[in-house]
């Protein structure tokens, strides 16, 4: 029988004694120092690897092989949102601050990233640093969040294998990149924290604040439901299905403004449509169609297709979280599996292998799944092959590779 999603009462209620509170600002300061590391690797990778493309930005306005790296891809967009906030022009220019592209961009995150960066001046750089600013200490936050989350279901070395294969995760170097997914996975784990704790709408706040991160924040709703339906007491269910009902705000403010902006609560979802990205069809074709390639014809699809690389490091990924999800599902119950089986839904269904990685990198349950095993050569051998792929990928994506 799984074990209830819900901690004992005097667990949930218990203060943090002062040799955990040191143990979390280790956590945060290893945290930090991988960060760093990580950023030293980029570094070296655009210094001795040439680029794929020619690098449309800049952070200082001329080549820089160590901060350029937090401008590739996405960063762009939310740089334009954290400087010049949410133009919209119907049908306007596909570069330049009215781009309507930056409509799909949820605002928590550049909105934060720019007060980070109004501190530091108005400047390109001030920006772009208060971008790393949130990103970085989004991550530190959000690995003593984990530790703490898997604290309820593991010993103390467990939740800290769950950190570290979080940490290490080969696409878990966008925790560092001016993208959302330090904060969308600081958010979630509050959320999850917060509701297996009992304290339903701080959690709700939390999901709300997700949410207002990205919008598939609401997929965790079904879990948190589940949560609150089977550890909420009766005198407390009101409350509960308020924090559930409390995650849809930050859509719903998001939708708000952007129907002030453009006359259109859903120009978001649009947005994401003209981008070709259509979900909602079959999720299990595309990772069907990428098994068959490489079991029948491997070279001559890695010979004829230029994606092939990248899809098989996303399309493989994804295939080794979907096969997790009954373990998951047996060892931590119905919620962290059904909180998988949504995050991996929405991408698949798209057909498209694109982003699947960073999508990975924020399905906290499978961390704390893999971290439950006692082996000590299993975790060293988990370590071990993503610390291989960790600097394969971040070159990738320094290196302006299309794996982003």
């Amino acid at each position: 029988m799984p074990r209830r999603c819900v901690c004992r009462k005097r667990l949930s209620n218990r203060p943090d004694s002062s040799p955990e509170r040191l143990r979390y600002a280790i956590i945060a300061a290893a945290a930090i120092a991988w960060r760093l590391v990580s950023a030293l690797i980029g570094w070296i990778a655009i210094r001795r690897i040439p680029l794929a493309a020619p690098a449309q930005t800049t952070m200082f306005g001329h080549p820089n092989a160590f901060w350029d790296q937090f401008t590739r891809f996405d960063a762009g967009w939310y740089y334009q949102i954290a400087r010049y906030g949410y133009w919209f022009v119907p049908g306007g220019p596909s570069a330049g601050i009215g781009k309507p592209g930056k409509i799909a961009y949820f605002p928590l995150y550049p909105m934060l990233s720019g007060y980070a960066g109004s501190v530091l001046g108005s400047s390109a750089p001030a920006i772009y640093l208060g971008l790393i600013v949130v990103s970085w200490a989004a991550f530190a936050a959000a690995m003593v969040v984990l530790y703490r989350l898997a604290r309820l279901d593991l010993d103390e070395a467990g939740a800290v294998r769950a950190v570290i294969l979080a940490a290490v995760f080969p696409f878990s170097f966008f925790f560092g990149m001016p993208y959302t997914e330090s904060l969308f996975l600081l958010l979630t784990l509050l959320a999850f924290d917060l509701f297996k704790r009992q304290r339903w709408i701080a959690g709700g706040l939390a999901g709300a604040l997700t949410t207002a991160t990205r919008v598939n924040g609401v997929l965790m709703m079904p879990s948190l439901a589940w949560i609150a339906w089977r550890g909420a007491r009766p005198q407390d269910r009101a409350r509960a299905a308020v924090g559930v009902a409390l995650v849809l705000v930050g859509v719903a403010a998001y939708s708000a403004y952007v129907y002030h902006l453009s006359g259109n609560p859903l120009e978001w979802a649009a947005s994401i449509s003209r981008w070709d990205y259509h979900p909602g069809s079959e999720p299990w074709v595309a990772p069907l169609q990428l098994l068959s390639k490489l079991t029948t014809a491997p070279r001559r699809y890695f010979q004829s297709d230029p994606m092939a690389l990248y899809d098989t490091l996303y399309g493989v990924t994804a295939v080794v979280f979907i096969a997790a999800i009954p373990f998951v599902w047996m060892r931590f119950g119905v919620a962290y599996a059904v909180f998988m089986i949504a995050n991996l839904w929405l991408p698949l269904s798209s057909g498209v292998f694109e982003g699947l990685g960073r999508y990975c990198s924020v399905l906290f349950p499978f961390f704390i799944w893999a971290a439950s095993f006692r082996s000590r050569p299993l975790f060293f051998a988990l370590c071990v092959v993503s610390l291989v792929l960790y600097p394969i990928a971040l070159a990738m994506f320094v290196t302006l590779r299309p794996l982003f």
